[in-house]
């Protein structure tokens, strides 16, 4: 029987291309198939305070369908206030993000769960400091990373000029996803294709354009994430 990954890191064309519901329904997958599973995004840019402390959606979103329940400080250890590029929302609060704490919180959530997915912020190269971006994060977690490809238009060459930064950083590219983005979008279909054709990564599925109410359920059944190579199975 196949030994699970430890986890996957989920990335991003651009911001608002939907990792976060790939990331939950990754995550709600894991889940149901029995393996403790962890979520964390290390750095979440926009919070909003309610009930005497500060709340991020997308955080939140992932702490929901993990079966494993971890502080906020390990799984969210940087919350910053502002919906901007991070390295500016940090700057504004007077802190500095700093990756290997990030990854020492990475470390203590792995020791708790079998499988851990990290959620990225924004695309694959967002500054987080002067000096680092996400994908120096991606590099230093080492783990597969999951691809989220907002369709729109342009997103042929901004998935694969992502593609071809993974490699760059010789990381592996588990698999991808198609998030339907802009529903109007012309020749959608056509568009899917030819990332096919020139993705060689394993194509996890298309999300259609759902409405706010979808069940999580129905996202998750429109991928196939057992075609991700080394897919967890329960011991």
């Amino acid at each position: 029987m196949a030994k699970p990954v430890l986890g996957y890191f989920v990335s991003g064309t651009d911001t608002d291309v939907g990792k976060t519901l790939v990331a939950s329904s990754l995550l709600y997958a894991l889940t149901h198939a029995g393996i403790r599973t962890a979520g964390i995004k290390p750095v979440a840019a926009g919070a909003e305070w309610r009930e005497g402390m500060w709340h991020n959606d997308d955080a939140e979103a992932l702490a929901a369908q993990a079966s494993v329940k971890v502080p906020a400080r390990l799984s969210t250890p940087y919350l910053l206030q502002q919906p901007v590029a991070p390295h500016i929302a940090a700057a504004l609060e007077g802190k500095t993000i700093v990756l290997s704490h990030i990854l020492d919180c990475y470390r203590q959530i792995a020791q708790r769960a079998d499988v851990v997915v990290v959620e990225g912020v924004g695309g694959f190269r967002v500054p987080l400091t002067q000096t680092t971006d996400t994908a120096d994060l991606a590099q230093q977690l080492d783990l597969p990373v999951i691809l989220v490809v907002g369709l729109r238009l342009g997103c042929i060459s901004h998935a694969l000029l992502t593609v071809e930064a993974i490699s760059a950083r010789g990381l592996s590219l588990a698999g991808w996803v198609a998030n339907t983005v802009d529903a109007d979008m012309l020749s959608i279909d056509a568009n899917v294709e030819a990332l096919v054709s020139r993705i060689t990564a394993p194509f996890l599925g298309r999300i259609p354009r759902l409405s706010q109410d979808a069940k999580l359920a129905s996202m998750a059944a429109c991928l196939d994430f057992s075609r991700l190579p080394g897919w967890p199975v329960p011991s």
